[in-house]
């Protein structure tokens, strides 16, 4: 038995590719514990937004098993999956995403209706994740008043609303400068460790990489045996 909160054992996925079919995702194993950081690095194509979307339950492998927080999602209806990601599962979209509208609390107090929290209870855990990640300040004011790296934050807290255990992170520096682009990946660091997240980055970019505790790279669809160095 392994401990890892999100365990991906032996996924393989295939696309109709024309006659043929496209495999996306070759044989792919991975345990990421509580409060570990994997990143995955690949260039573009190379199956690591494939690997999002399995271990988020949001498609199916053709074969292989997702266990998240110690359920086999194999056998679940997707009425089960869309609890489950709710749940137990936050996802760091590499675009923010916040509604024009609302300000940074009101962003994080959205996520909570469909769990039922209390609207009192909601403001609050808004009001400390968005401390959590620097931004109390920033509480009241809406998207176009936030800088990138502002918006980024908001997105990653948005992520933390409902308490996950599995923690999915596609390229948030993506569209960062370099300086901010390493206080968002220090950010998710500590915030991985101080919540006991299992937590998995992907990106194509090497920089900032070195406080993850795991780092393989991904090429056609092929996740690396071995955990790989980061470059100085």
């Amino acid at each position: 038995m392994t401990s890892a909160k999100l365990v991906l054992d032996d996924l393989t996925l295939t696309y109709p590719d024309g006659v043929g079919r496209l495999t996306a995702l070759d044989r792919v194993s991975l345990d990421v514990p509580a409060g570990s950081l994997a990143a995955v690095v690949g260039p573009s194509g190379s199956g690591k937004s494939s690997l999002l979307a399995v271990a988020a339950t949001l498609v199916t492998p053709d074969r292989g098993r997702v266990v998240v927080d110690g359920t086999d999602t194999g056998g679940l209806t997707p009425a089960a999956r869309a609890a489950l990601r709710r749940e137990h599962i936050g996802i760091v979209f590499q675009q923010p995403n916040l509604l024009p509208s609302l300000t940074a609390a009101e962003q994080l107090q959205v996520m909570t209706h469909l769990s039922g929290r209390a609207a009192r209870q909601a403001r609050a855990r808004a009001l400390e994740l968005l401390e959590a990640v620097g931004l109390t300040r920033e509480a009241g004011r809406r998207p176009h008043q936030l800088s990138g790296g502002q918006r980024q934050r908001v997105n990653i807290a948005r992520a933390l609303m409902n308490e996950p255990a599995v923690l999915l992170v596609d390229e948030p520096t993506s569209a960062l400068d370099h300086e901010r682009g390493a206080a968002v990946l220090d950010l998710l660091v500590t915030l991985t460790r101080e919540r006991s997240t299992a937590t998995v980055l992907v990106t194509h970019d090497w920089a900032h990489l070195e406080r993850t505790d795991r780092t393989v790279t991904m090429s056609d669809g092929r996740l690396a045996a071995v955990p790989v160095p980061v470059p100085g």
